[in-house]
């Protein structure tokens, strides 16, 4: 299923429609690979009349200051993270392996654009460190650099989905994957950046029987509320802190930390941790946002339940 503005491409089996939704609110709001039930046919109109339990939800929190939650797409198996050789961020690396390790996915990142620097292989390096327990590939799409790796992975019935900032070049990667232009690149800007190209999500079914997912370039990536994703981006710091002294060690002052001890000593020990630190700090803070704001619609709903027994009772 493609994700639309106002309708839904959902493929049936033997061919492509587009259907819409009733007017009563569904459950859920179908996204790009969702498994839907639809009712109609193509020659009159189609309605997707309910959205089937997902195996596995891509989130994150919406930009801005509200705590909702944006579902990027749903019942994909490998999300790969895309970023490219010349300015690999290890802080947005780890907020995208903390939201694709909560989706129930698993991540690989792909160093895109290998061709533009002189070592690709030292940047893989460097970005192992913090990608622990996740494999990371350079790929170059000019030159065809490791997408056989890539290919390999996109078995048939699987789902690869690629995030990662506008101008990684992730509909390159796409193109290179399907061995044709199925979808539309840009010329990169005056001062080095990539243009925005894909404005909605695309799920395309390549020749080996695997689908693979586009996804519009994000600019922030804050992982959506979840401890398995920080469990799975900072198992380093797990592993150290079985050797704390307290079971429940916070990793700040406590006597005889064993994680403050490494990071004392080794300086890649001490990012990791203050990286930890941040995204526990910006998971507190979306817990608050979402219970006030579920409070909130909570206090709504009964004083419109209220208003309406009023009205009931003065008729």
């Amino acid at each position: 299923m493609q994700q639309g503005r106002n309708a839904w491409h959902v493929h049936d089996g033997s061919a492509e429609v587009i259907a819409r939704g009733h007017a009563r609110p569904l459950d859920l709001v179908p996204v790009t690979g969702d498994w839907v039930l639809i009712s109609g046919d193509e020659q009159s109109s189609c309605y997707v009349e309910s959205v089937l339990p997902r195996r596995t939800t891509l989130s994150r929190a919406a930009a801005g200051r509200r705590a909702v939650e944006q579902v990027i797409a749903a019942n994909v198996d490998l999300v790969a993270i895309c970023a490219p050789a010349d300015d690999v961020n290890p802080r947005r690396l780890e907020r995208e392996l903390t939201a694709v390790w909560e989706s129930g996915a698993t991540p690989v990142v792909i160093v895109t654009k290998a061709d533009i620097v002189a070592d690709a292989e030292s940047v893989v390096r460097d970005a192992r460190v913090n990608c622990v327990g996740v494999d990371v590939v350079a790929v170059s799409s000019v030159r065809r650099d490791g997408l056989d790796d890539v290919q390999a992975r996109i078995q048939d019935g699987l789902t690869l989905a690629l995030i990662g900032p506008s101008g990684v070049g992730k509909s390159s990667l796409v193109n290179a994957l399907a061995g044709e232009e199925v979808l539309a690149t840009a010329e990169i800007r005056g001062d080095g950046k990539g243009r925005h190209t894909t404005t909605s999500r695309h799920l395309i079914h390549l020749r080996g029987g695997g689908l693979l997912l586009d996804t519009p370039g994000m600019r922030e990536f804050a992982p959506w509320l979840g401890e398995d994703g920080l469990s799975g981006t900072f198992g380093d710091i797990e592993q150290i802190a079985t050797d704390c002294r307290f079971a429940d060690c916070a990793h700040d002052s406590e006597p005889g930390c064993a994680v403050l001890i490494a990071a004392a000593s080794d300086e890649a020990v001490g990012l990791r941790l203050q990286s930890w630190r941040r995204l526990m700090r910006e998971q507190a803070w979306l817990e608050r946002r979402h219970d006030q704001r579920l409070m909130a619609e909570e206090r709504r709903k009964w004083a419109t339940i209220s208003k309406a027994q009023k009205a009931h009772y003065r008729q």
